[in-house]
């Protein structure tokens, strides 16, 4: 799952109560024809790995177009590293010119389908040629390698190609998620002194659409950095275009010619910026750099999504988070596959668009949130059943843990019991996949990311760094540099430090507790924020909503705390029912119930409340600090400009009021 991290303070360690015995090993089908077919060439490329990283990375490395080959493997003056240092290298050139110089030419690299059903095809020859002009567009603009560009557009193929175009002439992209308003534009603009800002006139929302160009005029008032602003139509919004300043992307792709060459850039010229929106306090911008992430991003999708160049492979997360960069445009481009992109909901106009898309489309590989899979298991079976899935081959989780009982759900009537699953455990700050199965040979768990990756040494460690026994919770950590692991926060080398890698000398914290069962498969508990004491046990709170969403009447459940004189504190869950089910006494005890048989009576909640939905962020995450503050007080402090439904809070307040 990419997280954003935050930090976390370390204690005792962190009882797991939950268990999970079924096991579901790759079909012999599927694995046959895998990258990595078995448990034991896994363990002998984990074992190489461990053994001589350097080598491991290098050779990884040298699959990919170097103008300049590198003069050292790894670099590591702790927690400060340089990949590949020496080498020059262009991500864009590797995503594009190395397979338009090859029989890709004419493959598809975007099919992409609008909310409204309009459908367009990028091959690998006419991407390379928008991204060559529009790079030149930015040339011509005056951005030169370093500079730092804002991009604020929906889900369209030109946000692909604004990527990509500032990938070639080494600017520093920012992708701004199209869901945040004025403020969260002008705060990271400021924070990373852009020059420019590319947006959209809007974009299409549920059969509506929302004025993007008026938000980004809203925010640039206090942008002293901003030279220019480029304006993509889309939806034709009424808007206001500024001379001097705003300029219509048709206009200038017009003049640009169609051929660029691809800056030759050091390995460690920064790449992008991605900002987290952690609870409190200013959001961290973390800097990703080229060479390092290039190899990770691409060799982790190989693997993992077990690609192949017949494969239409569908991931429904939006570029503006680590998903939509690694695992949309990066690893899939780098590896010459077949992107299907979609602009809207994935419940408009009704709750089977995406089961539609993968029917017409026969997309073969499908990539998701726990979130999203929980909200198709509460609008029921039926969306799904309708229609021929067949085309599918292999699932994907992503953004969070994922319950048994939803993995149950996604593996029966989604993956019709002969897809594998890869839950996948990652960040927005390691950049690329650190621990999944993998799906020709890794035998699977619901609920559970399995491994890490080879060259990626993940452990779970008690407070004081020592290596926890099986089924020990501790805290989830990672051991040794990766190419893709984030190079400092924008401008704070020492929050950097901080946040990171002070709590564990030598090690990355992740800020997650977990737990390695007998098979060494890692399970993730939650957020060390989320960790909950209770009568004295340090209980994650995620274990505890998995209890609650394995019950017949539960669609989700959150859980948190609020501060109790007895036991220090107390358990509050928040639960949403399935239709036809109504929340009374009878339902609220029965509950209480199942949780003390599925993990103990010590995690039983003190109080249930229903909620018809529950907060979240615009990309899916349960806002648990709002529940938080929900439970301890009825009030609302802190920062909800990433909440996607205000009106949820209200509901959940006029609830307690009753």
């Amino acid at each position: 799952m990419a997280t954003e991290q935050t930090t976390g303070q370390p204690s005792e360690s962190i009882s797991s109560v939950l268990s999970e015995r079924r096991k579901f090993p790759p079909p012999e089908a599927f694995s046959s024809k895998s990258h990595i077919s078995s448990m034991e060439q896994y363990e002998k490329l984990y074992a190489d790995a461990a053994a001589d990283p350097d080598k491991y990375w290098g050779e990884l490395a040298g699959q990919f177009h170097w103008f300049k080959p590198w003069d050292s493997v790894l670099e590591w003056n702790a927690p400060f590293a340089k990949w590949f240092n020496g080498g020059k290298t262009n991500i864009s050139y590797n995503c594009l010119d190395v397979h338009v110089n090859s029989w890709r030419k004419n493959k598809a690299a975007i099919i992409w389908e609008g909310e409204e059903g309009n459908e367009r095809i990028l091959t690998y020859g006419e991407l390379h040629r928008q991204v060559s002009k529009f790079a030149n567009v930015l040339k011509i603009a005056g951005i030169k390698p370093g500079d730092r560009v804002a991009i604020y557009m929906g889900m369209v193929p030109e946000l692909i190609i604004a990527v990509l175009a500032c990938a070639r002439v080494g600017a520093v992209h920012n992708v701004i998620f199209a869901g945040f308003a004025a403020h969260a534009i002008t705060e990271r603009v400021n924070d990373s002194r852009a020059k420019m800002v590319i947006c959209a006139d809007g974009t299409r929302r549920r059969g509506g659409s929302i004025n993007l160009k008026n938000i980004v005029d809203e925010a640039i008032v206090n942008t002293p950095s901003i030279r220019n602003v480029i304006v993509l139509k889309v939806t034709n919004e009424k808007i206001t275009m500024h001379d001097g300043m705003d300029h219509w992307w048709h206009d200038l792709m017009g003049l640009a010619e169609d051929e660029c060459e691809a800056v030759q850039l050091d390995s460690e010229h920064p790449l992008f910026l991605l900002y987290t929106s952690g609870s409190t306090g200013k959001p961290k911008g973390i800097l990703h750099t080229t060479g390092g992430y290039m190899v990770h991003a691409a060799s982790s999708f190989k693997y993992v999504f077990d690609i192949k160049d017949e494969d239409i492979y569908f991931c429904t997360a939006d570029i503006g988070w680590i998903t939509g960069h690694s695992y949309m445009v990066y690893g899939p481009l780098l590896n010459g596959a077949t992107v299907f992109m979609y602009e809207g909901a994935p419940n408009y106009p009704q709750w089977d668009r995406f089961w539609d898309i993968i029917n017409r489309h026969k997309i073969t590989i499908f990539y998701t949130a726990p979130t999203a899979i929980r909200a198709f298991i509460r609008a029921g079976n039926e969306w799904v059943t309708k229609h021929d899935l067949r085309s599918l081959r292999l699932l994907g989780t992503v953004g969070e843990p994922i319950n048994p009982e939803a993995w149950m759900w996604y593996h029966k009537y989604v993956g019709q019991e002969k897809c594998p699953i890869v839950d996948t455990w990652w960040q927005t700050e390691t950049g690329g996949i650190m621990v999944s199965p993998m799906p020709g040979a890794t035998p699977t768990k619901p609920g559970t990311a399995t491994r890490s990756l080879p060259g990626i040494m993940v452990d779970v460690v008690r407070k004081d760094g020592t290596a926890c026994e099986a089924n020990e919770g501790g805290y989830l950590v990672i051991k040794q540099p990766w190419p893709s692991m984030l190079r400092t926060i924008y401008g704070d080398d020492e929050r950097y430090e901080k946040t990171y890698w002070s709590e564990f000398p030598g090690m990355y914290f992740t800020g997650d507790g977990a737990r390695k069962d007998d098979d060494g498969y890692i399970w993730i508990m939650g957020r060390v924020d989320d960790v909950v004491n209770v009568s004295g046990h340090r209980l994650g709170t995620s274990e505890v909503e998995s209890a609650l969403v394995s019950h017949e009447a539960v669609a989700e459940a959150a859980v948190v705390s609020r501060p109790d004189d007895i036991k220090g504190n107390a358990l509050v869950a928040f639960v949403t029912l399935k239709d036809g089910y109504e929340g009374d006494a009878k339902l609220r005890d029965a509950l209480g119930k199942h949780v003390a048989k599925e993990i103990g009576a010590i995690a039983k909640p003190d109080e249930i409340k229903w909620a018809k939905g529950l907060p979240k962020t615009r990309s899916g995450k349960i806002m648990r600090r709002l529940l938080r503050e929900l439970a301890s007080s009825n009030e609302i402090k802190g920062d909800v400009t990433t909440l996607e439904d205000i009106g949820v809070i209200e509901n959940l307040r006029e609830q307690e009021d009753e």
